[in-house]
């Protein structure tokens, strides 16, 4: 049986931001129950402003479109700027619209979670709930868990590593989540003999 494949878009532009190391450990937890994964980051976001109309796109454009394509499932991530999704997030969020013509479009029947990073509680809230109601008018489906980070607190140490047990726990849970929704979903689409085969 193939690997699954989890796709993590998102951050800023400063490098190694809360918001990709959030990412980072989402995409982790999928990886450590057996999915492949992906991180499409900020320098891979620094993209033209979507243009429906653009024949030509380009190449960072094209694979982040193959991407989305390719994946079983997704996690997205967004810094909360001035209450809601960064334009950087919303501009690759835009480029699904090149698989409007696919069968399933857009992220239809694909697991999608959501996570949202902000210095203060008002932002995280509400950048999430933006998130969440993008991926719905994309037809895909949020997971039951989002996870809203605030970054005011200590969340994230020099080196990286989350010394938050209850962001980390969160954010391990979109993974699983995420990974565990696209097994179910290959096992409805593609019944087999042997249960065995699918492990969660």
């Amino acid at each position: 049986m193939s690997q699954l494949f989890v796709l993590g878009i998102g951050g800023t532009t400063r490098a190694n931001s809360s918001t990709e190391r959030a990412l980072r450990i989402a995409l982790a937890a999928a990886e450590r129950e057996g999915a492949e994964t992906l991180l499409l980051g900020a320098a891979d976001l620094d993209l033209p402003i979507y243009s429906p109309e653009g024949a030509r796109r380009a190449p960072a454009a094209r694979r982040l479109v193959s991407a989305v394509r390719r994946c079983d499932g997704l996690i997205i991530g967004s810094p909360g700027y001035h209450g809601t999704i960064s334009g950087l997030v919303k501009n690759a969020l835009d480029y699904v619209e090149d698989l409007s013509d696919d069968d399933p479009p857009y992220l239809d029947g694909r697991a999608v979670g959501c996570l949202a990073c902000a210095q203060g509680w008002q932002a995280t809230g509400t950048t999430l709930t933006a998130l969440r109601s993008v991926v719905h008018a994309l037809r895909g489906w949020p997971t039951p868990y989002g996870a809203a980070i605030n970054t005011a607190g200590r969340v994230f140490d020099e080196d990286g590593d989350c010394v938050d047990d209850g962001t980390r726990a969160g954010l391990e849970l979109i993974g699983r989540q995420v990974l565990e929704f696209a097994w179910m979903r290959r096992a409805a689409l593609h019944p087999c003999r042997d249960l065995a085969e699918i492990q969660i």
